[in-house]
């Protein structure tokens, strides 16, 4: 099975930078829209935060800025599961142009949370055989590129 796609995602002017492109900010309000629709086929979507008492939260992000976006850029997000346990999921994104090339990867590191401590949780049992589903899925599709990259440089460069 391919990873998931989201939807097209547009850019809002408010984002652009002087620079003339997206702000470095926004790469990760695209990945986080694109999460969201994941989590509405999870059931972790707003009736769930709303009702349940549990919310999902990002311990660790970690962008990887490939190639500008612009304003009137379309983009897509792709989600592909790493890793998952009953209380986290190890994900890996891109943010592909509408034509296909590369803007970003992001990686992420979700928590499921009670919202009355907070403190980490257990996802639900039917949340927890989608997010299983989906990992079944993603098992035989290649490691990414990108994927558990750390910041550094290099030595004698």
């Amino acid at each position: 099975m391919a990873v998931f796609t989201s939807s097209p995602l547009a850019l809002e002017p408010a984002w652009i930078d002087h620079n003339g492109h997206l702000n470095m900010a926004f790469y990760s309000v695209l990945f986080d829209r694109g999460v969201d629709q994941v989590w509405d086929d999870f059931g972790l979507g707003l009736d769930y935060v709303k009702t349940s008492g549990m919310t999902t939260f990002a311990a660790e992000f970690h962008v990887r800025y490939v190639r500008e976006l612009k304003l009137g850029d379309l983009v897509t997000s792709t989600f592909q599961i790493l890793d998952h346990d009953a209380k986290r999921v190890h994900s890996f994104q891109e943010l592909r142009h509408v034509d296909g090339w590369l803007a970003a990867t992001g990686e992420t590191l979700h928590l499921s949370i009670d919202q009355s401590g907070p403190r980490v949780a257990a996802f639900p049992d039917d949340v927890q055989a989608r997010i299983a589903a989906m990992a079944q899925d993603h098992a035989d599709l290649p490691h990414p590129d990108g994927a558990g990259r750390r910041i550094g440089l290099r030595q004698g460069a």
